[in-house]
């Protein structure tokens, strides 16, 4: 048989390429879209724990026996005046879940305020140093990632006493170590970059440098940092407040609901799955927001 010399040769140079701004924008709306439900959930929590005395006429600690262990308002025996039922003590689930969210924020925003200012002192100082100060402080930082963090946080939480106070100071001290290997790392890399260089030719002061030229620079992988830690704060808060060791009873806690429901998931099963479901819920909103962060500013995701 004989080739037809009419039909030219397929060249597969000459086929256009696959649309990289096609699959870019796909992969952006998915991005997008779990952003905007992140953000919805995270205004519903943050709106919940400031708003809570105004959404509900309960109080979150005060006992009412005669109304106990009364089922959600779609059950049989359930109402209105309670919408998602009472515990053991009377107390309005729906309330309780409201002023935890508080709780919740309160730990959230303070922890990570210590962990954020320990942590970034501490990548900046061993990232720009280099040299038998890096190695200190990162042994230092090896050290407390090798540290089993819910143990850790349950023995200082029981030596220190359970308190509001006690439980942001064991968290923030417990996050920090996190935040200061990623900003030590984004120090190394900042360094060796020509503005910084210049700024050390015409004589600026090392303080000067770091507070001008590389904080700012740092600020977006702290922002990803800060935002992704805030889950293990949540976890760790209703671990610890769930083991006895967190925040005390009556606290409208989201880890004491569920210690409070954990002797009656068969007969109030309620007070138990809702705390369980905000913990879930919230977490997931912010591990959301977080990988989203992280997509948006980091170079080498934002370019694919």
């Amino acid at each position: 048989m004989t080739a037809n010399l009419d039909t030219p040769p397929t060249d597969t140079a000459d086929q256009p390429p696959v649309a990289k701004p096609l699959v870019r924008q796909r992969r952006w709306q998915k991005l997008r879209l779990g952003r905007d439900l992140s953000l919805l959930v995270l205004a519903l929590f943050v709106f919940a724990a400031i708003f809570a005395p105004l959404l509900t006429p309960h109080d979150p600690v005060d006992n009412s026996l005669m109304d106990a262990l009364k089922p959600p308002m779609w059950m049989a025996g359930g109402s209105w005046e309670n919408i998602l039922g009472t515990d053991s003590f009377g107390r309005d689930v729906l309330t309780r879940l409201l002023y935890g969210a508080r709780v919740s924020l309160i730990v959230v925003v303070f922890s990570l305020l210590i962990a954020v200012v320990i942590g970034t002192s501490v990548g900046v100082l061993a990232g720009y140093a280099g040299g038998k100060t890096d190695a200190i402080l990162m042994r230092l930082v090896d050290i407390m990632l090798a540290l089993p963090s819910l143990l850790v946080a349950l023995v200082a939480a029981v030596a220190l006493g359970p308190s509001m106070r006690n439980l942001v100071l064991i968290l923030g001290l417990l996050i920090w170590p996190n935040i200061a290997r990623l900003i030590r790392g984004e120090t190394m890399a900042l360094k060796n970059h020509e503005f910084v260089a210049y700024a050390k030719a015409i004589g600026a002061p090392r303080w000067r440098i770091l507070l001008k030229h590389v904080l700012p620079n740092v600020m977006p992988t702290l922002l990803v940092a800060a935002t992704l830690e805030v889950a293990n704060v949540i976890l760790t808060e209703a671990s610890l407040s769930f083991l006895g060791a967190g925040l005390p009873p009556p606290a409208p806690s989201w880890g004491v609901m569920i210690d409070d429901g954990r002797a009656l998931i068969a007969t109030g099963w309620w007070i138990s799955m809702f705390a369980g479901l905000a913990i879930i819920v919230t977490v997931l909103a912010f591990n959301g927001f977080g990988d989203w962060l992280r997509d948006r500013y980091d170079p080498q995701t934002r370019d694919l």
